[in-house]
This record gives C-alpha cells, sequence and structure tokens, in this order.
C-alpha cells in the first residue's frame, strides 16, 4: 500500500493535518493510522473543550501564534460545517495580593498578543460575572469559549474520507523502516510505504521517532489530570469558565472550574504523573513504561525541583477534603458532597534530558518524516493551524 503522506494519530492534530494536507494537495495519496477503533480516543477526546485565546503564552512562540490563528480558523471551521460551539468568556482571578503581579503579566501579555478585549475586573464587580466566586480582582477574558472536540475530530474524519484519503483504525504502528526515499511502516500486520511521515502519536510521539530512526533529547512524561464534575444541583454556582492565576514556574494552569458544551461543570484538574502513557486510572501501570520514565535524567530533575508541589498533587488524587479545599480557594460555597468523580485525561508532557518542562511546541522535521515531539495544551485550539503548518512542511519536503 503506496502513500504520498501517511499520517500517524488519529487526534485532532492529525486529522487536522492530514485534512489541511488534502486541501492544498488535491488528490493526494493519503492515509492516516489510528491505533485504536475511532478518532480522539485519548488527549483530544479526554480534555476540558475549552477554545482558548491565548492570553497564557509568550509573544512570538508557536503556541502563541497557533492558538491566535488557530483560533479564529476554529470559529470558521464550527461555522461552516454546523458544530456548536459557546464563547461564553472567562476570569482569571487573583485570591490574594501576591497573585496580583502575575496577574497584570498576564494582562499585558494578552494585549501583547492582540487581545485587546480583555479587561480588568474590580473586586466589587466579580460578582457580575460569577456571583459565587471568591478573589480581589480578576481579568475578563471574553474571546475564550466551549466546545466538543471529539465531534470537530468526527467531522475532521469524514472530510478526510470525502476528499480521498483513508483512515485505518486499529492499526497500531510496530515498525518504521527507511528505504532509499521511502519509508516503510508496519501497522496491524500490514505494511505501508510513503514517501512522508508526519508524527502525530500524541502520546507515543517519541516512541514513533524512535522507530524512525530519529535521536531526538525529548522523552515524553505523561501526567494524569483527575476532575470532579459538580452535580446537577449545583451547577449554578459556576456560569462560565473560572481559572486562578498559574504558577509561573509549573507548566499547568491549577484547578479550575469549566463550564462544557454539554452542560456539565467539570471541576479540576490536579496533575500527577501517571505510571502509565494511558494511565486514566489510579490503578493502570506499565512497569516498562513507568521506569523509562523515573530514569530519564531530565524527569529527575524535574522531579527534584519539583517535589513539594508533585506531593500536593498526589494528595489532592487521594484526598477529596484537600481537592475540595483547593476548589474552596475560588467557590467558598463548594462542599465535598458536590462533586461527583470524573473521567480523567492524561498530558503529553515533553521533558528534555536537562530537566526543561518544554512549555512551545516542537516541531522537528527530516528528510521524508515531520515529528510533532510536543503539543499540550492549547493544541486542540491550536490544531487547524498545526495542521496548516504541517502541511506546507510536508509539501515543501515533496517538491
Amino acid at each position: 500500500m503506496k502513500y504520498d503522506y501517511i499520517v500517524i494519530g488519529g487526534g485532532i492534530v492529525g486529522l487536522s493535518s492530514a485534512y489541511n494536507i488534502l486541501k492544498l494537495n488535491p488528490g493526494a495519496k493519503l492515509a492516516v493510522l489510528e491505533k485504536e477503533a475511532e478518532v480522539a480516543a485519548h488527549q483530544t477526546g479526554h480534555n476540558s473543550g475549552v477554545i482558548h485565546s491565548g492570553i497564557y503564552y509568550k509573544p512570538g512562540s508557536l503556541k502563541a501564534q497557533n492558538c491566535i490563528k488557530g483560533y479564529h480558523m476554529m470559529i470558521d471551521f464550527c461555522n461552516e460545517h454546523g458544530i456548536t460551539y459557546d464563547l461564553c468568556g472567562k476570569l482569571i482571578v487573583a485570591i490574594d495580593e501576591k497573585e496580583l503581579p502575575e496577574l497584570d503579566k498576564l494582562y499585558a501579555r494578552g494585549h501583547e498578543n492582540g487581545l485587546d478585549k480583555i479587561s480588568y475586573v474590580a473586586k466589587e464587580q466579580i460578582a457580575d460575572y460569577e456571583p459565587h466566586l471568591n478573589g480581589i480582582k480578576a481579568i475578563h477574558v471574553p474571546y475564550t469559549g466551549i466546545i466538543d472536540y471529539t465531534e470537530v475530530c468526527t467531522k475532521l474524519a469524514f472530510l478526510v474520507q470525502q476528499m480521498g484519503g483513508q483512515i485505518f483504525y486499529n492499526h497500531k504502528v510496530t515498525g518504521i523502516e527507511n528505504k532509499f526515499n521511502e519509508t516503510q511502516i508496519t501497522a496491524a500486520f500490514n505494511t505501508f510505504t510513503t514517501d512522508m511521515l508526519i508524527n502525530c502519536a500524541g502520546l507515543y510521539c517519541d516512541k514513533v521517532a524512535e522507530l524512525a530512526g530519529e535521536s531526538t533529547d525529548t522523552r515524553i512524561i505523561p501526567f494524569r489530570g483527575e476532575y470532579y464534575m459538580l452535580r446537577p444541583e449545583k451547577r449554578s454556582l459556576v456560569k462560565n469558565l473560572i481559572y486562578p492565576v498559574p504558577d509561573p514556574n509549573f507548566p499547568f494552569l491549577g484547578v479550575h472550574f469549566t463550564r462544557m458544551i454539554h452542560g456539565d461543570v467539570e471541576a479540576g484538574p490536579n496533575a500527577v504523573f501517571a505510571f502509565k502513557r494511558e494511565g486514566y486510572h489510579k490503578s493502570d501501570v506499565d512497569l516498562v513504561e513507568m521506569m523509562e520514565s523515573l530514569t530519564w535524567p531530565g524527569f529527575q530533575k524535574v522531579a527534584a525541583k519539583y517535589w513539594k508541589t508533585g506531593i500536593g498533587e498526589f494528595y489532592r488524587s487521594f484526598s477529596k477534603a484537600a481537592f475540595t479545599k483547593a476548589l474552596q480557594r475560588l467557590i467558598p460555597e463548594v462542599q465535598a458532597d458536590d462533586l461527583i468523580p470524573a473521567e480523567a485525561g492524561v498530558r503529553a508532557q515533553a521533558c528534555d534530558r536537562t530537566g526543561g518542562l518544554l512549555d512551545d511546541f516542537k516541531i522537528i522535521e527530516n528528510p521524508n518524516a515531520i515529528h510533532v515531539l510536543n503539543a499540550p495544551s492549547p493544541a486542540a485550539t491550536s490544531s487547524l493551524s498545526i495542521g496548516e503548518t504541517l502541511a506546507h512542511l510536508a509539501l515543501k519536503q515533496k517538491q
């Protein structure tokens, strides 16, 4: 089976890449290899469904550029294809005085990224947006929205196939061999040959890169994000989206409240090291994958630096009371009985050998291959822009 392009991974970045390649090169022979029986089975299908504005990201970074461009592309795509979304806005709230400098930095960064409609909300005005929210000052971000990214993926998969692409489900890639100017890929006992491989394998992107002979200084470290849902009768405590001021030294946004497109209100997540790359439950353990993470020099340095934070995250994982207390900083009325356990997600966090938790997207290209080695949040918001970028890179290499 010979193809011009093969995309590995049927999440939102992989499907967007396939979609954009076929838009730019109609008639190209393209296949998507997905190891599960459906699209969006992992990171895409387990996220909170937030359309991010781009306020958090360093101006000029790949995250900032792709998030802001991808935001508009996503809105246009949804409008064109009848996908429901809601630009409901969110508040980023400072709880005490020591958080105000970081809040001001976020405000300045938002304006640097072109978000000129964000505004400060004084303590007396917070209740106008969120009547139950505790805080001394906030930023209102009207751009932020909510969506079901699985629905986006379903539409992308349909369009890819409508444009002549093929999607092979239950096709886990087990071997990649470079021969002359072609790449042979083994998946589900089938052999595929391609001129251009695009690796969008998410939690296993580094493994796929290694199979392809790529020598990288990056390892995916899985972090599980655990959530609760508010009981239906308590959803009125949250009108839209509420986020704390994030810790600038930790690459996660902290526990927050998210109204979701189908009506639920999600609370969380924490961020705990997962003992398996697809470890959605506390009991999920893969000894080989766990040891690969624990023995990675970069992760050992991360653990040494953030051990106090890590202990706190694990404590919240096993203590509903501690999780509730973290949420009560934002909404004091929330009680443990108001929270119902919800589905967890796992974030593919790239970590380099020196102990750096990669903040920006990381894309590397070699002859015949492009590898996406770090695409955490806001990758879903940015996906159509990332896919367009990968499509241009792929077509350029094919010329």
